[in-house]
């Protein structure tokens, strides 16, 4: 047992200084447990915040955790930690899909079988080891398990449990680097679990920080569409039902229906001549001006997203008293690795932006990766001709003129290849987009194949992508049928999966270099950025974005021949996005 004050010097002298893998467990009111250079420190600390600030501050190591759980307490407690090795993250980029407790990517890593995972309290009658189960005072079992008991908490009991635990989270780190050297793929996967890892970080500071929301625009916008807050659910059922009544006025053979259901949506339009597949938004638009039925369930549809989603609850539920939108965040929606997150900050209609809104004396820096797609395929298909095309502004401009099609043909048939869709006009800019990027069509075609056949796929930075099994009593019209849709899945999880880990490393970047300026993120979507900076500093860190997203690009594609590209802009509210 050491303390807090010496703790510095002995990682010091046993080698750790900046960068270096340093295991990480904390327990408020407990302790520290620090693991490094085949050694392990236990520290007894009410704060352990305080112990972690001062090993930041001083060595600034590449912390490794089991998840970022430990990256939430510590930024609950004021410190945030500039980089990190998250155990889960990284499993999830070698392994793919969303499972990573620890019990489970320690077995994966050690070649041990998921079934045979351990449950807490399960009763084993021949016993590990002979009988003999081992040393309960240490994580791993004879058998090469963790323990049930800590991986279930038990390791934050006492400050020589917390540093057994992250000893056990070193040797996890160091089985995942051995796992990364092996991969073979275009980009860097060591690169890539660092900045998944400090995405981890970053959603723990998202989480903590919230979204700046002006209560009072958020109110009148809910006023606006659904009507002041009801005094009781009686009072809102009457208001649901005179919505329903302004749709159904317009039905023009009677009969009930529940416009909450798609199928009774669908039969009421057939009534005025709209017969369509499916009740989406987008869909109907097509059809406004046919009845006024339709367009008076477009505008119903306006208003129960917001009454049902992002109404009076969402907003008593979400937004807390000092007018911040907060939900959980993860950094890989354990497909192609897109950041999500929950209480609709990934969902947030138009109609609600204006109420997202900057604090007094700040302003947001919004940035909004453009093109990214098309310009993501050409970096990790290395195709020359269509890397030339990333040199102009809109990329898809010279692709057209290569075609000698319209811009609007060329922008289709693009899309469609990543997205595998080939009939239509599509269909037509496919053929030439063969004959004029034949290597960046090769590398989508190849995907698709292997998506086809069922094996799965790694992306650039080395996500696995699962494909899934096939089920052994497909009729052969089902088969294909799974087989297409594997193949357009895996084509486009090469793009999309390699596009969110350059996004996510634009923003770790943005992450670490605002900080100095006192900008912080305070939401990631898809491909836009919305960072929360100084009135005063607000230029400065909007060059700075656009700084980040070079520096970003030149790790993550080093060949530096296909140029990216951000909208920019300094903005009051989110709404003012162009």
């Amino acid at each position: 047992m050491t303390d807090a004050a010496s703790l510095v010097d002995e990682l010091r002298a046993a080698g750790v200084d900046r960068g270096a893998l340093v295991g990480l467990a904390v327990a408020r009111g407990v302790g520290v447990g620090v693991a490094a250079a085949g050694r392990t420190w236990a520290v007894a600390h009410p704060e352990p915040a305080a112990v972690v600030r001062a090993v930041e501050a001083d060595l600034r190591p590449r912390w490794v955790t089991w998840s970022n759980a430990t990256a939430a307490e510590l930024v609950a407690d004021d410190v945030r930690v500039a980089t990190a090795w998250d155990v889960a993250a990284v499993h999830r980029l070698l392994f793919g899909g969303w499972r990573a407790a620890p019990a489970r990517t320690w077995a994966t890593l050690r070649g041990l079988a998921p079934a045979t995972i351990p449950a807490l309290g399960q009763l084993d009658l021949l016993g590990a080891a002979g009988g003999d189960d081992g040393d309960p005072t240490v994580p791993v079992r004879p058998d090469g398990h963790l323990r049930p008991e800590w991986a279930a908490g038990g390791w934050a009991d006492r400050p020589d449990r917390l540093a057994g635990w992250a000893g056990v989270a070193r040797a996890a780190a160091d089985d995942q680097a051995e796992r990364l050297d092996a991969l073979e793929v275009g980009g860097d996967p060591h690169s890539t679990a660092r900045s998944e890892s400090a995405a981890e970080l970053l959603c723990a500071e998202l989480a903590h920080d919230g979204l700046p929301i002006d209560v009072a625009e958020a109110e009148r916008i809910i006023t606006a569409a659904v009507g002041p807050r009801p005094a009781n659910e009686r009072e809102a059922d009457e208001r649901r039902r005179t919505r329903d009544a302004e749709v159904l006025a317009h039905a023009p053979y009677g009969g009930s229906f529940d416009l909450r259901n798609p199928a009774q949506v669908k039969a009421l339009l057939r009534q005025v001549g709209v017969d369509v597949p499916d009740t989406r938004a987008w869909r109907l638009e097509g059809f406004r001006d046919v009845h006024p039925l339709v367009a008076a369930l477009l505008v119903w549809r306006k208003a129960e997203r917001i009454a049902t989603t992002y109404g009076w609850g969402w907003l008593d539920n979400h937004v807390g008293a000092d007018g911040r939108l907060r939900g959980a965040w993860s950094g890989s929606d354990g497909a192609a690795g897109r950041m999500t997150a929950e209480a609709g900050l990934h969902n947030l209609p138009a109609e609600m932006r204006p109420a997202v809104a900057a604090g007094p004396g700040r302003v947001f820096v919004r940035a909004d990766l453009g093109q990214i797609e098309p310009r993501v395929l050409a970096a990790v298909s290395g195709d020359a001709a269509l890397a030339r095309a990333t040199q102009a502004e809109d990329l898809y401009a010279p692709v057209a003129k290569r075609l000698g099609v319209e811009r609007a043909v060329a922008k289709v048939g693009v899309l469609a290849a990543m997205y595998g869709q080939t009939s239509g006009v599509a269909g037509q800019a496919l053929k030439g987009l063969e004959r004029a990027y034949p290597t960046a069509m090769g590398y989508l075609r190849a995907a698709d194949d292997e998506g086809r056949a069922g094996r799965d796929v790694r992306t650039h930075g080395g996500r696995l992508v699962r494909m899934g099994d096939t089920p052994d009593d497909l009729e052969p019209q089902a088969e294909r049928s799974l087989h297409a849709a594997r193949g357009r899945y895996a084509r486009n999880a090469m793009v999309q999966g390699a596009a969110a880990e350059l996004f996510k490393a634009w923003a770790v970047t943005v992450r670490a270099r605002a900080a100095v300026h006192g900008a912080r993120v305070v939401l990631c979507l898809h491909d836009e950025l919305l960072v929360h900076a100084p009135v005063e500093r607000a230029h400065v860190v909007a060059r700075l974005v656009d700084d980040c997203l070079q520096e970003a690009a030149g790790r993550w594609a080093p060949s530096g021949t296909v140029r990216f590209v951000a909208d920019t802009s300094v903005i009051d509210r989110w709404s003012e996005a162009k």
